[in-house]
């Protein structure tokens, strides 16, 4: 209820303000199509069988100057994964303290990445989409507040974005569909750019809760094994499986390179919810292109690396039976892939793109392999 009357209160400012300015309304979409080249794996969503569905997006953005140095912003989103049911991703009001400082209120983006701003906007990028190894985080909106300064810094252009709320709501992340609940998430990200070099750095933190699908067999496991333990005066262990109030820190560094045609993006991040049965994370994607007039062609490296530290294992030795119990849980979220990906992306109209990707998910756990090809055309309007 929270999240709807946070997106009513931008549209009745949007809607009050008609009479008074004009309200802009740009748009993009995305139709995307695939398929994997493996009949027994999924990568993405796809499986051998043709889909149009799962990457495809279509939004709406509405804008206006209420006058007085205040803006409303509205984005509406239909994804295909949903069904195409349109929801509120961005819905915020903007004050202007000069043209250097501006604070925002209302449900935003988190700037967890270098493209979190145009995470659903294909046509701001090459690939497909963008490196899922790093661009995992299973939610990207917080509602709170974002004070945002830019300014020159000698030759570089300086962009500082401090924001603080929270989140609510439910994610794919230990299990299907999780509670998750993220208090005083509060953060920081700042970028610098001079002429063909761009950085960037972000650190967030949050104090972090979950509620575990029981519904899903992931979820009822663990759940079981928190009361197991906390049943036999384990409560430390069962505090460690749990994710109840648990600190969480995120990391991202990053940079961009354009230059004389040549293109190279590399980031990299880091996540670590303590005390929990998620493993901590480090991933890392590096991306070279070369732009020949309309086209780009590009490679890309994607590593990801999930595992809990070896400290945490063979805690409870004298009960062999709960002493395997836990370590297959921690050992279970652990993740090590690699993904390559060579893809083309051509510019055939001032306002549309048409890409195609092929991928190679390589999975180090289970030594297999995965290939998906998708094809697609992004639009902005």
């Amino acid at each position: 209820m929270k999240k709807l009357s946070v997106a009513v209160a931008v549209c009745a400012a949007l809607v009050s303000s008609y009479t008074s300015a004009e309200v802009r309304i740009n748009g993009f979409a995305s139709i995307v199509g695939g398929k994997s080249l493996d009949s027994d794996s999924t990568l993405y969503g796809y499986d051998d069988n043709i889909s149009f569905k799962n990457e495809s997006v279509f939004a709406l953005q509405l804008s206006a100057d209420l006058q007085d140095k205040l803006s409303a912003t509205a984005q509406i989103v239909a994804r295909g994964d949903n069904d195409f049911d349109a929801e509120f991703e961005w819905a915020y009001v903007t004050y202007e303290f000069s043209d250097e400082l501006q604070l925002s209120a209302g449900k935003m983006r988190v700037p967890f990445y270098r493209y979190s701003d145009f995470i659903d906007v294909g046509y701001a990028y090459r690939w497909v989409r963008p490196p899922q190894s790093v661009y995992n985080i299973p939610f990207s909106t917080y509602e709170g507040l974002s004070l945002l300064h830019n300014t020159q810094l000698g030759d570089w252009d300086s962009t500082l974005q401090v924001i603080y709320g929270g989140f609510d709501g439910e994610i794919d992340a230990v299990s299907a569909n999780d509670k998750a609940e993220l208090n005083n998430f509060a953060g920081i990200n700042w970028t610098m750019s001079r002429d063909w070099l761009s950085l960037r750095a972000a650190y967030l933190v949050a104090e972090t809760s979950f509620e575990l699908d029981s519904n899903d067999s992931t979820g009822a496991a663990l759940n079981g094994l928190e009361d197991i333990l906390r049943a036999s005066n384990l409560t430390s262990l069962a505090d460690d499986i749990a994710i109840d109030e648990d600190n969480s820190t995120f990391i991202g560094l990053g940079f961009s390179i354009d230059y004389n045609d040549i293109l190279f993006d590399a980031e990299y991040t880091q996540l670590e919810v303590e005390n929990s049965i998620l493993a901590e994370q480090s991933q890392y994607y590096a991306s070279v292109g070369y732009r020949l007039d309309d086209v780009i062609i590009h490679f890309t490296y994607e590593d990801n690396d999930d595992k809990h530290d070896s400290s945490r294992f063979d805690k409870i030795q004298a009960i062999p039976s709960l002493n395997a119990a836990v370590n297959g849980a921690l050992e279970g979220v652990r993740a090590q892939s690699n993904v390559y990906t060579i893809g083309a992306r051509y510019d055939f109209h001032p306002s549309a793109a048409f890409k195609i990707d092929f991928s190679r998910f390589e999975d180090d756990i289970t030594d297999t392999e995965t290939d998906v090809i998708a094809v697609g055309i992004d639009l902005v309007f």
